[in-house]
């Protein structure tokens, strides 16, 4: 994660768009490609969704839309300073405690 976080931040700045990484622009963009990631399954029934991956071209679409989405991800927490894997390991931490596992429709909490 981090030597991919690199790779991204070199790219930006060979190509002087530091400047343009912002919090602010960077969310607006990772916004924008979530939106291309759904707008590939919009309008197709539950089934369809479920085999995406098995058309080359759909396929193709998804893993370029989900690069993209991880790419803005990671250089958004590399300009605050975000560790993303350890928010998301605190992240499920808390909601495991939120969210107690349920067994035969009781929460396993006594």
């Amino acid at each position: 994660m981090a030597q991919l976080q690199r790779r991204l931040a070199e790219f930006a700045v060979a190509r002087d768009w530091g400047k343009y990484h912002t919090p602010k622009n960077l969310a607006a963009a990772l916004s924008v490609e979530a939106g291309e990631l759904v707008e590939i399954f919009q309008w197709l029934t539950p089934d369809e969704s479920v085999r995406v991956m098995a058309g080359e071209e759909s396929a193709g679409r998804v893993e370029d839309e989900v690069a993209d989405v991880l790419a803005y991800l990671l250089q958004f927490c590399e300009v605050l300073g975000v560790d993303p894997l350890a928010a998301l390991a605190a992240k499920i931490d808390r909601n495991e405690k939120r969210f107690p596992a349920v067994e035969n429709g009781h929460s396993m909490e006594w």
